[in-house]
């Protein structure tokens, strides 16, 4: 049997918490960056070879057919370094998010567990919780999703603006895309797509970290699994469940970042303008590209989310240990 605590909420510090989860963002983003690239420029891709009608107005964009070919047609036409670009923001944003993410989900978790829980130090320990772990795990889970996105959407869109970028730079620094959005855009303009965002990630934060909470004990200490591997196979298989069930709305968040003075400028020329909110943009490309529009990138992303999951998962743990051995945080006053 595995000495892991069965819930994360029992492990660790405040501070090492936070420090994990930055770690594990660091590890993991530079792990899927390649994939991360690919996936965007599908997801932004509103033609299908399919569909000879819908190339009639490429403007000298390019068409991407699956996940390999799209990687290979990247790697010729722009070279190795395309793969990784947005890199920097991405760090910074997979390091904050992961920070942001790990600690409200532990906070969270912790004030769930005392008010609705019957919790160890209870002395009636025939109470039961009035809230089940599953249903803790997933409104906790939400609530670090939905922190971590609206903290981090700024970095999130700068991203998703960096890959979408061909040979033709719009921009040619973080400094600079900063400046030109902010002059363009006004402070709304690091915004664009956070309804979606937050829409899209409260469920698929609340079902991830409720899965992989019920997995984690299972595949830890009864399939006794190699190289401690049990929490990344449990992110892997929630990661999964929940990406598929919430693709259109990241989809949509992505059209609408990219929206602005500069969305013919991006490789792909003919993005749609989408105007009047998610929703509507839902409908028109549902009726533009049928159900399949809305899953364009789809399997990529599920390719990518599972070593993401499973490599910041692993990590966290492993990062949580190490922390934990330096003592890091051991003084703080504990909620």
């Amino acid at each position: 049997m595995s000495n892991q605590k069965d819930h994360l909420r029992d492990e660790g510090s405040r501070l090492q918490t936070t420090a994990a989860g930055a770690t594990a963002g660091l590890i993991a983003r530079f792990v899927i960056a390649p994939l991360d690239v690919v996936k965007i420029r599908l997801q932004l891709q509103t033609h299908s070879l399919s569909d000879p009608l819908s190339t009639r107005n490429l403007a000298g964009g390019p068409i991407y057919k699956g996940t390999l070919p799209t990687m290979r047609h990247i790697l010729r036409h722009e070279g190795l370094t395309a793969l990784w670009k947005g890199n920097v923001p991405a760090e910074l944003l997979y390091v904050c998010y992961g920070a942001v993410q790990f600690t409200t989900y532990r906070s969270t978790s912790l004030l769930l567990h005392t008010l609705f829980g019957a919790g160890p130090e209870s002395k009636d320990q025939s109470k039961h919780p009035l809230l089940r772990p599953a249903a803790e795990s997933f409104i906790a889970g939400a609530a670090g999703g939905a922190a971590a996105t609206a903290a981090t959407y700024p970095l999130d869109l700068l991203r998703t603006r960096f890959a979408a970028q061909g040979n033709d730079r719009v921009y040619t620094s973080l400094l600079l895309a900063i400046r030109q959005i902010y002059h363009d855009e006004g402070p709304k303009g690091f915004f664009r797509g956070l309804g979606p965002g937050l829409a899209q990630i409260i469920p698929y934060m609340g079902f991830f970290f409720a899965a992989y909470e019920t997995l984690r004990p299972v595949l830890s200490d009864c399939w006794a699994l190699p190289f401690s591997s049990g929490a990344a196979v449990a992110g892997t298989i929630a990661s999964v469940a929940a990406k598929t069930g919430t693709f259109p709305l990241d989809l949509v968040r992505k059209r609408i970042q990219v929206q602005g003075p500069t969305r013919g400028r991006y490789v792909h020329k003919n993005i749609p303008e989408y105007a009047g909110g998610a929703v509507r943009a839902l409908r028109t490309i549902l009726r533009n590209e049928g159900v399949r529009g809305m899953y364009r990138g789809l399997t990529v992303s599920l390719i990518k989310a599972a070593p993401s999951s499973a490599v910041t998962m692993w990590t966290y743990e492993r990062a949580l240990k190490f922390y934990g051995t330096l003592g890091l945080g051991e003084k703080e006053v504990k909620l």
